[in-house]
């Protein structure tokens, strides 16, 4: 019986969860910090920072409560530290270092792509690897082959934009407001996927990387195009056309990886597997493969996720001591 408190702060959500034995969530408390970017159009690293000092001890009792368990029942502290804001993740690192210290627990440290993936044990009691996940947010866009619990392989990656992050720039330039992704999903139900056509990023030395920053730049072009002759710009149209090539070139790459690793099953996870176009993209063309995904609360940056990641972590004695940093920028695929 392990019981895990864990703790995500690596972007603009401050979260603690407490996790028993990876896959049972007793609480799962997040605080979020939408409305405050709202007005900066996207998350700023400094308010982030401070936010999530305000908040952090406020959100580890809650959670605690929550789940009517002390902190001195406790079996391990896991916290995410990389990657994200350094700022932001250093907050989470040292209260989890503070706690790890004060009660004599291990320390674990979990990557926060790693976290997104566990999501789907969670929702999932009967997931097990191998499988292949695309993992999509604001700051990440990964194919993943899934080989165990904390073994992985990276099969393709974003060379430019995140997915995540090209919604919330589309999103800025039809006037939608931060965060992009859930209204550009919205608008484009009013609109026709068809009637602009967006050229499809295809490399041809058959990588499974994505490229997003093209299609942005596309559609930023299309709208500077019509105001400059004065022509109306359907927003419902642009959305939908955008968010189909984007949708379909990463179902296309997630199958063809699939594929390539002779794997049955498919997951989802990252604030982007929302998304209603790319689930049901998915859901028309996956054909005989097994598909799994969150739902829309673990989608999004939580803690009960890097606590079931931190449990498998726990289970091969990948723990930190003090000296425990945070790190903008790792690969998944770490040693």
């Amino acid at each position: 019986m392990a019981l895990i408190l864990a703790i995500e702060s690596s972007c603009d959500e401050t979260a603690a969860s407490v996790v028993r034995n990876g896959r049972e969530v007793l609480s799962n408390v997040i605080s979020t910090q939408i409305e405050i970017h709202k007005k900066f159009g996207g998350v700023v690293p400094e308010v982030a920072s401070r936010k999530h000092l305000e908040a952090i001890n406020l959100v580890i009792d809650e959670a605690l409560e929550k789940a009517g368990v002390s902190k001195y029942e406790l079996d391990y502290i896991a916290v995410t530290f990389a990657p994200g804001l350094v700022g932001a993740l250093l907050v989470g690192v040292s209260a989890a270092k503070a706690l790890s210290l004060a009660l004599g627990i291990p320390l674990i440290p979990v990557h926060h792509i790693r976290g997104h993936i566990s999501a789907n044990f969670i929702e999932h009691p009967n997931l097990e690897p191998p499988f292949v996940c695309l993992v999509a947010s604001g700051g990440h866009s990964h194919i993943v082959y899934v080989k165990d619990y904390t073994e992985f392989e990276v099969l393709g990656q974003t060379r430019d934009d995140a997915a995540g992050e090209a919604f919330d720039k589309v999103a800025r330039v039809l006037g939608l407001g931060y965060p992009g992704g859930p209204k550009i999903d919205s608008l484009a139900k009013d609109g026709n996927e068809n009637a602009i056509s967006f050229k499809k990023v295809k490399f041809p030395d058959g990588s499974l990387d994505f490229s997003f920053s093209g299609i942005k730049t596309a559609v930023i072009n299309h709208c500077h195009n019509a105001e400059q002759n004065a022509e109306e710009i359907n927003k419902a149209d642009v959305a939908a056309s955008f968010q189909k090539n984007v949708c379909e070139v990463m179902v296309d790459n997630l199958l063809e990886a699939a594929k390539r690793k002779n794997c049955s099953k498919i997951c989802l996870a990252g604030g982007v597997a929302c998304n209603s176009r790319l689930r049901k993209e998915l859901e028309e063309r996956k054909g005989d493969y097994k598909v799994y995904y969150p739902s829309p609360i673990l989608c999004t940056d939580n803690a009960a996720m890097i606590g079931c990641s931190g449990y498998y972590e726990s289970l091969v004695s990948n723990f930190a001591d003090l000296s425990l940093n945070a790190m903008p920028y790792l690969e998944i695929d770490f040693k």
